[in-house]
């Protein structure tokens, strides 16, 4: 018997008995080469997580990396400003996108935080637009694109004189003869008053439009309310988490411009899924949110712990679009090519600082008409 026909032999034995196996309930493992297979139960770790992270918890490749770190992780998925309402009895963790939500988790939480927050990982806020709509708006100074028309700088000054004035698609040169270009021009981002990405975005649209200063009390507020409730109130309906309007956007659905994380586009494309005529633009001055794990048990701290500093799931972290936290020496773009997109360079992309929660808080408030006025 040649080894082709010994092969064919071994495998067809191979699948009976592995049929009789699951027909008997019995789960199999079959392990070659590395790590014997201890057979150790996994600790069922129970949590809230923005609805940006929902994937790469649900890869089967990050559930197995966890399992075999003892770890089997359920989640639910809210707006992160939204969790401070949820109960916390029965999570070991939550893990919003960014700080702030997140202090404010912990000071709900008191004593059963069972240790400080932890960030294993980054994302730069983008925006998404289609092809037509990015040409026209580098005719018309708001945005610079890069060589290849896929990437590019969304000017903020530009685009917020542009708000604050009212500005139609129709205003702008180039857009005749796109009947997808038609309305008032504008982002859609989230709730900001319920989701992070959302509540980020009137942040860095407040420290372009205050002159480059962070907000920290409520004359603040006031000198930028105004344009930062125009900015939301043009959207009519917001969605409470970051995932469904990117999701109509790559379907063909909705505004030609639609806030995102960085992680979210990336994620896509490494995945190899088709993106269209998507390009990328980073605002000149932007928010870099930092997915901030709150631990509430030991085992939701360890899970904190081993994003953070696990090699196998910082990798994973990055093929799901996000930038990790500390040094990044692990992660080769010539031999890996799914880290291609950290070379993506932020020089020149200005950090706006983030208010306080109190103040980021009210700020969203504002822009809704539902805050203090006074």
């Amino acid at each position: 018997m040649g080894f082709r026909e010994h092969a064919a032999r071994v495998r067809r034995i191979l699948g009976i008995v592995l049929a009789v196996l699951l027909l008997g309930g019995v789960a199999a493992v079959l392990v070659t080469g590395g790590d014997k297979d201890t057979g150790t139960a996994t600790k069922t770790v129970r949590g809230v997580i923005g609805s940006e992270k929902a994937e790469f918890f649900a890869d089967p490749h990050v559930v197995k990396a966890l399992a075999a770190k003892g770890l089997t992780v359920r989640t639910e998925t809210s707006g992160s400003w939204d969790m401070d309402e949820l109960p916390l009895d029965g999570y070991d963790f939550a893990f919003p996108s960014s700080k702030g939500p997140a202090d404010e988790l912990r000071a709900k939480a008191g004593g059963r935080a069972a240790s400080a927050p932890l960030r294993p990982f980054y994302s730069p806020l983008v925006v998404v637009a289609h092809s037509t709509a990015a040409r026209v708006l580098a005719g018309n100074g708001l945005v610079t694109l890069g060589a290849r028309g896929t990437s590019g700088t969304l000017r903020m000054d530009a685009y917020l004189a542009a708000a604050r004035a009212d500005r139609t698609w129709q205003q702008l040169k180039g857009a005749a003869g796109h009947a997808e270009l038609s309305g008032t021009l504008f982002i859609t981002s989230t709730d900001p008053v319920a989701s992070n990405s959302g509540a980020l975005y009137l942040a860095a649209a407040s420290y372009v439009a205050d002159g480059g200063r962070v907000a920290g009390d409520r004359a603040a507020i006031s000198r930028t309310a105004p344009l930062l409730r125009k900015l939301v109130q043009v959207q009519g309906a917001q969605q409470s988490g970051s995932d469904a309007p990117f999701r109509d956007f790559v379907s063909g659905v909705g505004n030609p411009l639609v806030l995102v994380y960085e992680s979210q586009v990336a994620a896509q494309l490494l995945a190899g899924r088709p993106m269209g005529d998507l390009v990328v633009l980073y605002p000149d001055t932007t928010v870099n949110s930092d997915h901030t794990l709150v631990p509430l048990t030991e085992n939701g701290r360890t899970l904190g712990e081993l994003l953070a500093t696990d090699p196998g799931l910082r990798k994973l972290a990055v093929r799901h679009g996000f930038r990790p936290q500390g040094a990044a020496s692990e992660f080769d773009a010539a031999t890996d090519p799914h880290t291609e997109y950290l070379n993506q360079t932020l020089t020149g992309v200005r950090q706006a600082p983030v208010p306080t929660s109190e103040v980021l808080h009210e700020m969203a408030l504002r822009a809704r008409d539902q805050g203090d006025t006074a």
